[in-house]
């Protein structure tokens, strides 16, 4: 059970550092308005839900600025609670001034710094939204693309939540006939459990499938999907990573081993967030630098969710066969492994069709960029977003559990 502190709670609600407008929140109970209002804003009338510019003195009386003030009465609020927001110019000593002088005024009723997240588990504890809808403000806060953002609102304003619902009303009226038929014996009700009682745990069974494949798609939103590139020395990986992220990341030379690290980068393939993994190239070496980098290249293998296998399409770099059982060695299991042959650009004609006809190789060419939309589309499948975003919501591992059992329990019912 979580514990519901009542004490009135205050926070800076903007990010850190300079800008236009700094913002402080305050959230308290009702019957504390009255005296809190008093204490900030002295012989100032506050009105609910009306934008007021206000003086904001400091424990001494003395101004530290002119503050838009919005106060919104409980219940309708945030939080459930009475919360007042204070909107000064955004200076970061500005704003803790304005906390200290509302923290030593209002040390009566026992007002104390918010911890992270606290305004919306008070919202979340006082019936304001679900839990589904609390973790969601977090995911709409840390969006990485316009397609993560736009799922995380969906479940925010309770999409997710009523899908989940709606699953749960069908299993309601299969256990409510269900309990009618063993209330009720002398009845003559097979009819009613054969027709009404399957058909209602089976649309339930459609219903949690459908919202479990949408719940996966919401995870790739939520934490983006991470992607190795493995190979050998200079096959081009730098050269792809660069391609991929549109900007000169990683160092490209002519010398094999230059990355003698990992390299990590974000950027998104139609919406979705991707974290490519730049690793060291794999080969037998006595270099130390080179065998750190490649002992941290197998730990990238081991948690990505998608490993790019890179070789060379002209045949001038040699595949090691024994380094690339150890890439699978490492790969977790069911982590798909795509075949990217690069430098296509380098090779003859036929030599690019017989590539192109081989539908378990990627070519592309990382100098041209020549096959990197097809190679973002193979990506994309894998992951099953290959149809965009349309209507995902965003979800966690958490989720996904709670899905997966709830569908395992309904299909060992419908068996029994």
């Amino acid at each position: 059970m979580l514990f519901n502190d009542k004490t009135p709670i205050i926070a800076i609600a903007t990010a850190p550092g300079r800008g236009g407008i700094g913002v402080i929140r305050l959230s308290f109970e009702a019957d504390l308005a009255d005296p809190i209002l008093a204490a900030l804003f002295p012989q100032r009338s506050i009105e609910s839900r009306r934008v007021q510019l206000l003086p904001f003195l400091d424990e001494n009386n003395a101004l530290l600025d002119h503050a838009v003030v919005l106060y919104f009465s409980a219940p309708a609020s945030y939080t459930g609670e009475s919360v007042l927001e204070i909107q000064a110019h955004g200076g970061p000593v500005l704003l803790k001034l304005i906390l200290r002088a509302a923290l030593t005024k209002l040390a009566f009723c026992g007002l104390r710094i918010a911890e992270p997240g606290e305004f919306t588990k008070r919202a979340f504890l006082n019936g304001r939204m679900d839990l589904t809808q609390a973790e969601a403000v977090s995911g709409l806060i840390d969006a990485a693309s316009e397609a993560a953002a736009h799922a995380a609102a969906r479940s925010l304003s309770g999409d997710f939540s009523r899908e989940v619902h709606a699953a749960g009303d069908l299993l309601d009226e299969a256990r409510a006939l269900s309990e009618a038929s063993l209330d009720f014996p002398e009845e003559d009700l097979e009819d009613l459990k054969e027709k009404q009682i399957f058909t209602r745990a089976r649309e339930a069974q459609i219903k949690l499938e459908g919202l479990l494949a949408n719940a996966r798609r919401g995870v790739v939103l939520a934490d983006g999907i991470t992607v190795a590139l493995v190979g050998a020395p200079n096959v081009g990986k730098s050269s792809l990573l660069n391609a991929l992220a549109g900007d000169e990341v990683a160092i490209v030379t002519e010398i094999a081993g230059t990355t003698r690290d990992r390299i990590e980068h974000w950027t998104a393939f139609d919406g979705i967030p991707l974290r490519i993994v730049d690793t060291a190239g794999m080969r037998e070496t006595n270099d130390i630098v080179e065998q750190k980098g490649i002992e941290r290249t197998l730990k990238a293998i081991s948690e990505a969710d998608i490993v790019l296998h890179l070789v060379d399409a002209s045949g001038r770099i040699p595949d090691d066969e024994a380094l690339l059982t150890r890439v699978r060695e490492y790969a977790r299991p069911g982590t798909p492994l795509l075949i990217v042959a690069n430098k296509i650009d380098s090779i003859s004609s036929e030599r690019r069709n017989e590539y192109c006809d081989d539908a378990s190789i990627v070519p592309i060419s990382a100098k041209t960029h020549e096959g990197l939309e097809a190679l973002k589309a193979r990506v994309l499948e894998y992951v099953d977003m290959a149809g965009g975003t349309e209507g995902v919501f965003l979800a966690r591992e958490r989720h996904l559990e709670c899905l997966r059992m709830a569908s395992a329990h309904l299909s060992t019912a419908l068996e029994m």
